[in-house]
């Protein structure tokens, strides 16, 4: 617990003129977040659309992605996919508002959690629980709802704007335990030894160092973190992918079961593997994944020609 973040303190500058368009957008999203759910997902379709249209870029970059992640898709496929991860784009920054500031009993109303038995069983075994949290669009909310069946750790990274901050950090802490600097690799290998449920993002793109070029979908050579196997090696916990999905009635947390003996392998063929996994769980429901991140961004030496040009 001596490594988690000290948490950011509500200051008097925080009501000043600097201040108030943040105020002003944390208002009209409480209010919102107030609305029935399905009316809320409406504007939040609206509001997708008005992401794409106000950055054309990342809405290239999104339907590029799902060309690339799967070839087999056709140009009417991949268009009726990315219609609806604009849509979910959008509803990703109430689903934020939601996470931080929704009571405990309309979370709990919304959410239900599939795969529990893996956790539990994990824990009567003497392990800690290393769960490799996918970027779906409604992550933040999930990670709220998590907290009900288990209080979790996660890694942080602080925001910019000190307001911000303030209200992200209290927000997303809502229901679990505590957050660690993203750089303190070691608190989070000892809070997994300490047999803690532990958050990590293994599914982006990180950059060339510590990584290693393997398949993910469609592309052969895409750059996956190898700080994954440092954390399932070094720490007596099991690796277990989480993803959050989309359900008519709200959302659903599912936990996989754990990936045994991935620790084990050689690196290239470990990786390989986690990524068919993720590739797996990514199709259940593809148009809920973070698709305008740049996910193949990062070549190859030996091929460095972007994918995006």
């Amino acid at each position: 617990m001596a490594a988690a973040i000290k948490a950011p303190q509500f200051k008097l500058a925080f009501l000043g003129p600097k201040f108030w368009p943040v105020w002003l957008g944390v208002f009209i999203l409480y209010l919102i977040t107030w609305l029935p759910l399905p009316v809320i997902r409406r504007i939040g379709a609206g509001t997708g659309r008005l992401i794409a249209l106000i950055v054309p870029k990342r809405a290239k970059v999104a339907k590029k992605n799902l060309a690339l992640w799967n070839p087999a898709l056709s140009e009417k496929e991949v268009e009726a996919l990315f219609k609806e991860n604009v849509r979910r784009t959008g509803m990703a920054l109430f689903e934020t508002a939601m996470g931080w500031w929704w009571p405990s009993w309309r979370v709990k109303r919304a959410i239900e959690i599939e795969g529990t038995e893996h956790v539990e069983a994990a824990f009567a075994r003497g392990k800690g629980v290393f769960g490799m949290a996918l970027h779906n669009m409604n992550l933040e909310f999930a990670c709220r709802g998590i907290g009900f069946f288990h209080p979790s750790i996660a890694f942080y990274r602080k925001h910019n704007n000190p307001l911000v901050d303030y209200l992200q950090y209290h927000g997303r802490n809502r229901s679990n335990k505590y957050m660690i600097d993203k750089r303190n690799a070691k608190a989070l290998l000892a809070a997994l030894d300490e047999r803690e449920l532990c958050l990590y993002l293994p599914d982006q793109d990180y950059g060339p160092k510590q990584s290693i070029f393997v398949p993910f979908g469609g592309v052969e050579e895409t750059a996956t973190t190898t700080a994954t196997l440092m954390f399932i090696r070094r720490s007596n916990s099991e690796p277990m992918i989480i993803t959050s999905q989309y359900t008519k009635r709200g959302y659903k947390i599912k936990i996989y079961p754990p990936l045994h003996g991935l620790g084990e392998m050689e690196d290239r063929e470990a990786l390989a593997m986690l990524n068919v996994h993720i590739d797996a769980a990514v199709k259940e429901q593809p148009e809920s994944y973070l698709w305008m991140h740049k996910r193949f961004k990062t070549r190859p030496p030996h091929n460095p020609t972007s994918l995006y040009d």
